[in-house]
């Protein structure tokens, strides 16, 4: 896919996110987390990275990106989900540094996995700032997949 017509999709999705923050704020589970200050990370095949932090809370935001961009890199080079990795590493199905990351350095919780879009482009997303389950959620309906 062509820069400029990814970037329009990642901008697009950017803009879906925001209009899901609220929905999801609702729900005093999630919004407790980081009330509101959350973080997108999106790494294309080429290593092309894109971010966005939602917020106005700099010092959270900028632990909210960096656990995003933990998850979306740690997909990147597994292309496996969050957790799961982490499943099949303490279950040696695959080796400790198999992938380059070590067993400190697995980030250990939801929210980072790869999606196929409809073209057949292949991202490595993170979100933070929600539970898990939602940071997985909120990305798949960004995308509208």
């Amino acid at each position: 896919m062509r820069n400029d017509v990814l970037d329009a999709i990642v901008n697009n999705a950017f803009a879906e996110i925001e209009k899901l923050i609220p929905v999801y704020m609702q729900d005093e589970n999630d919004r407790v987390i980081s009330n509101g200050n959350l973080a997108a990370c999106i790494i294309a095949d080429d290593g092309t990275v894109y971010g966005k932090m939602f917020g106005s809370n700099q010092p959270r935001l900028r632990q909210s990106y960096r656990v995003a961009w933990t998850k979306a890199s740690q997909v990147w080079l597994t292309v496996v989900k969050t957790g799961e990795y982490e499943r099949m590493v303490f279950n040696r199905e695959v080796e400790e540094n198999g992938n380059g990351i070590e067993a400190p350095g697995l980030i250990g919780w939801e929210g980072g996995q790869p999606l196929t879009l409809a073209d057949g482009t292949k991202l490595s997303v993170g979100f933070s700032g929600f539970r898990g389950v939602t940071d997985l959620e909120i990305m798949v309906k960004a995308f509208g997949l």
